[in-house]
């Protein structure tokens, strides 16, 4: 856009980007790209909406509450099946932060050691990957001998801390860590990434209304978000600390420490490597797969048509 750094020429192309969580480094490439004046440069006046637990972004984007959101393809894909229209416009992380963190003292070494443990696994659509990992194992959910338990943890450690399971979800770039400071050595815990055991899906994506991408306008503008997204996302990369340290600033609610944000910036910078922001279609096909594999209760029940474009990432890179 050949006017855009011209202040005043044009009036600012307004944005509204619900995120998935709270405002913490995992949403660092956004926070960097409005502070660092990237989403201005491309014409764009950016507000970024934090979420929280009882905030679900294909509601909010439904209800027209924001032009793009922060989700995971797992529930985007069950809330395109629902009937909310989402489409998937960039793909910023790579790879999947989800593992399982067990205690080694529970005797769990291996997955095939799952059998007759309790497992901590969050739901609210974070679930899918755990069912369709374990039907993948032919381990049954149903707290049976054979089977597992599935303890429904709330978004904490607490399970593990007080042994009311075997293993718990953590992300790697998060609750991992809060397990750690609560006193319980690196050693004496064995974690196994989604990522690793192939049965990963993709986390944080871009997603928007389908009607929405049959404005040329529209695109256009998209094309200049994901744009300066990712080169907010790259600073990132190379400025771990001062991203931090920005995602600091943005958190309203002083619930992030300084400690925790700049450990989180360097564990997601790992999972946006690799990536200029366009969605690799093998990644999306696994992770259809995947869903679609979920045993008893999959995910999505038919293969999704139309869930994601490259028309906005062509146009942005």
């Amino acid at each position: 856009m050949a006017n855009a750094g011209v202040s005043g020429a044009l009036a600012a192309d307004a944005v509204t980007l619900q995120l998935k969580w709270v405002t913490q480094a995992q949403f660092g490439g956004y926070y960097v790209a409005k502070d660092k004046g990237f989403y201005e440069d491309e014409g764009l006046d950016v507000t970024i909406k934090p979420g929280g637990p009882d905030i679900a972004p294909p509601q909010v984007i439904a209800g027209g509450g924001a032009d793009v959101i922060v989700d995971w393809m797992p529930s985007a894909l069950a809330s395109r099946e629902k009937g909310v229209p989402l489409v998937n416009i960039a793909q910023p992380f790579k790879k999947s932060g989800m593992m399982l963190t067990c205690l080694k003292e529970s005797g769990v070494k291996t997955p095939e050691d799952f059998k007759g443990k309790t497992l901590g696994v969050w739901f609210y659509g974070n679930e899918y990957p755990f069912l369709s990992w374990m039907a993948h194992l032919n381990i049954p959910t149903d707290g049976g001998p054979e089977g597992v338990k599935v303890l429904k943890q709330g978004f904490n450690v607490d399970p593990l801390l007080q042994k009311q399971a075997a293993c718990i979800s953590t992300m790697t770039y998060n609750e991992y860590w809060q397990v750690i400071d609560a006193g319980i050595s690196e050693d004496d815990l064995v974690v196994f990434k989604y990522e690793d055991q192939g049965v990963a899906t993709l986390e944080d994506g871009l997603y928007v209304l389908e009607d929405k991408l049959k404005d040329p306008a529209f695109v256009d503008k998209m094309a200049r978000f994901v744009k300066a997204s990712m080169k907010g996302w790259e600073y990132a990369r190379e400025h771990p600390d001062e991203a931090a340290d920005i995602v600091l600033e943005n958190d309203a609610t002083g619930a992030q420490t300084e400690k925790h944000q700049r450990r989180m910036m360097r564990e997601i910078n790992k999972l946006t490597e690799g990536t200029d922001g366009a969605l690799d279609e093998a990644d999306y096909k696994r992770t259809v797969e995947t869903l679609l594999s979920g045993g008893s209760d999959p995910v999505i029940t038919k293969e999704p048509e139309g869930a994601f474009t490259h028309a906005v990432t062509d146009k942005a890179l």
